[in-house]
């Protein structure tokens, strides 16, 4: 009889790629669905990139590139980091990968042995869990509570470590809760780290999203030993809506680098010639698009914030990055709504996108399932109707309309 390996076996599809795909099918089915669970900006890729793929095709970079990346865009990616983050790194200590997931997931693919533990705090991005399965190691699930904003506490990080932890992941600005780490949390927890002797995964894809007068930290640059047992990722898909170009990038000492491009010369090889080329454009060509894009966000921001707290039944904390809102909707749960049981924010999410035709992801994908995780990476009108929907029908079910 067939039988899938393991390691197979214990995944689990992204639910958030199964949501868009659900409401992008009704959408084929001519039913207009306000579609708040794909985690992409809504805007185009800028002119001046995608002018320098097109030239890159004319000029022939159609062919293999080294492992880890053009020199061109590891050297751009070093001068990034120095500018941006206050990090110095040579290209021989950057890896360019297909995309940050990629990055990610060859990180962890050198730095855990199995059996290894790897601290994830909840709420999660739905891959880092699957990601640490697949290397072999334990996910260690631990509460970054919304009373601390979402973050993830010394106290708490300490009381998770044990002789077999080895990893801990950090994502900041986070999906799916759009916190922001700041100096003074992020020297506490690399204290503990320190002292524990773990290596720190942190997933900054999300840094030129803040709002608020918000800084973006990274953890790395706090200190040298900080430095050295820190894997810094990230790349071009948020901040220049190019998720589909599929460029990420990770930042380490030589040695973890090594492994990492020593590791993706036997699976993907070179990320994509061409979207190398336009990546270089990102990082060395005109910053006001980036800019742009994060004050509408911020908008946004405001707009679906205030208006998922005058839901009833619904509670919304304001996140400081990103392109999420993470609202608590446990007050909903437990008995009927509109004719149906909703026992968990899984079953609202399926009444919300059957009835109201607004799709969300429920929180179990991150960890909570009290919550559900809308991305307002949509236009302006379409959030404000969406809204609209979800109003009408909670009032409706609630008996309150």
């Amino acid at each position: 009889m067939f039988k899938l390996a393991a390691r197979a076996q214990q995944l689990s599809p992204s639910p958030t790629l199964a949501v868009d795909a659900r409401a992008k099918e009704l959408q084929q089915r001519g039913e207009k669905v306000i579609n708040f669970g794909a985690g992409e900006p809504d805007f185009d890729t800028p002119e001046h990139i995608k002018e320098a793929a097109r030239r890159a095709i004319d000029e022939g970079y159609t062919k293999y590139t080294p492992v880890a990346g053009l020199w061109l865009l590891r050297q751009a990616i070093s001068e990034k980091l120095y500018r941006d983050n206050g990090l110095s790194y040579t290209p021989e200590e950057i890896v360019v990968s297909c995309g940050a997931k990629h990055s990610l997931y060859n990180a962890l693919q050198v730095l855990l042995n199995p059996g290894d533990e790897a601290i994830i705090p909840v709420p999660y991005w739905t891959s880092y869990p699957e990601q640490v399965k697949l290397a072999g190691g334990k996910p260690v699930l631990v509460p970054a509570l919304e009373s601390d904003g979402f973050k993830l506490s010394s106290e708490n990080l300490q009381a998770a470590i044990t002789p077999r932890t080895r990893v801990l992941i950090l994502n900041s600005p986070g999906n799916p809760t759009g916190a922001v780490y700041r100096r003074q949390e992020l020297e506490r927890l690399a204290e503990v780290a320190l002292a524990a002797d773990l290596w720190i995964i942190s997933d900054e894809i999300y840094e030129k999203l803040i709002y608020d007068g918000e800084e973006h930290v990274s953890i790395a640059s706090l200190a040298p030993e900080i430095k050295e047992r820190t894997v810094v990722v990230n790349g071009v898909s948020k901040a220049y809506a190019m998720t589909g170009w599929r460029i990420g990038y990770a930042a380490a000492n030589r040695e973890v680098v090594k492994a990492m491009v020593n590791l993706q010369s036997h699976s993907t090889s070179n990320p994509t010639a061409v979207a190398q080329m336009a990546a270089l454009a990102a990082l060395t060509g005109p910053q006001e698009p980036v800019e742009e894009m994060r004050c509408s966000f911020q908008r946004r921001r405001d707009l679906i914030w205030q208006g998922l707290n005058s839901l009833p039944g619904v509670r919304c904390s304001r996140p400081a990055g990103a392109f999420y809102v993470f609202p608590d909707v446990s007050q909903l749960l437990g008995g009927r709504l509109g004719g149906r049981q909703v026992t968990t924010a899984a079953d609202l999410a399926l009444a919300l996108l059957d009835e109201a035709r607004v799709a969300v992801v429920a929180g179990a994908a991150f960890g909570d399932d009290r919550y559900l995780r809308f991305s307002y990476a949509l236009g302006e009108e379409d959030l404000i109707e969406g809204l609209q929907r979800l109003r009408a029908w909670l009032l409706a079910a609630t008996g309150g309309g």
